[in-house]
């Protein structure tokens, strides 16, 4: 039976009882997610801030939606998207191989993650970010999710500029791919605190699987994909890591001497080293 939550003062969070075991409770804090709106009403509003500068129908004759004046797409021999020239992403801080290196335009593996090849990747990449994200926050705070969305996004951008350097990409989807992956070393990291293991993996599998199938097309990057999940997937290992059960029912038991359990498991000790040695390595 879940108790009422209450607020505690100290985390900013609000406190509840999850997942009782006899007449014992789990102790466990639920934030107030912002961060993940934050980031979807920021993406939504640099796209429509580069349809703006794109102006569609001042430089082609062959706009799709062209009631949309100066936010009308590009011709889908362009951009099968529903977007923006590859100029015009280009213009607007996308990842350019030669600009990077040449130029020295290194804040390009910045910019790059928050922008969007077309309505298209941006509606797929922000209802992902928004179902993941979302319970993500709420459970483990936005610092920590923070860190695992832009170092991820950061991780994908390095990977896309070793690989790709022949064409521009965009890499909003590698910080999208950082939460996957984060999702995916939580629940190895945490496997005994999930019931629906079934459930999650499944629908972690069919969202990989559709954003992968976007990187084929271009300018979208899947060595991007691949950068921010394997960043992602190392961090959760480090940043995602929950107490044990046991060590949360005794914790808050007032028998004195009731502390058996060590706060990690063996496992979760080794898998949070390795990650680490791997992540400073990579």
């Amino acid at each position: 039976m879940l108790s009422t939550a209450e607020e505690d003062p100290e985390v900013g969070g609000t406190e509840r009882r999850v997942g009782n075991r006899g007449d014992e409770t789990t102790p466990d804090v639920r934030w107030t997610s912002w961060l993940i709106p934050v980031v979807v009403v920021a993406n939504v509003v640099i796209f429509i801030s580069v349809m703006y500068v794109n102006d569609c129908p001042h430089k082609s004759d062959r706009c799709l939606a062209k009631f949309l004046g100066r936010f009308s797409f590009e011709s889908f021999k362009k951009n099968p998207l529903l977007g923006p020239s590859s100029s015009t992403l280009e213009k607007m801080g996308a990842l350019a191989w030669g600009k990077i290196v040449n130029k020295r335009q290194g804040w390009r593996l910045l910019t790059c993650m928050w922008l969007h090849a077309g309505v298209i990747h941006l509606l797929t990449n922000m209802f992902c970010v928004a179902f993941i994200g979302f319970r993500l926050e709420q459970q483990f705070g936005f610092v920590r999710v923070g860190t695992i969305y832009l170092v991820s996004g950061f991780c994908g951008s390095i990977l896309s500029c070793l690989f790709l350097q022949s064409a521009i990409s965009v890499g909003a989807s590698s910080a999208l791919f950082g939460l996957l992956g984060a999702m995916l070393s939580e629940l190895l990291i945490n496997w005994t605190t999930y019931d629906n293991k079934g459930v999650a993996l499944i629908m972690l599998l069919v969202i990989v699987g559709v954003n992968l199938g976007l990187g084929t097309l271009p300018p979208v990057d899947n060595f991007a994909h691949i950068g921010g999940f394997l960043g992602g997937f190392l961090l959760g290992f480090l940043l995602l890591i929950h107490p044990q059960f046991e060590w949360e029912e005794n914790g808050v038991s007032l028998v004195p001497g009731s502390i058996v359990k060590p706060k990690y498991n063996t496992c979760q000790f080794v898998l949070c080293i390795a990650a680490s040695i791997v992540f400073v390595v990579g």
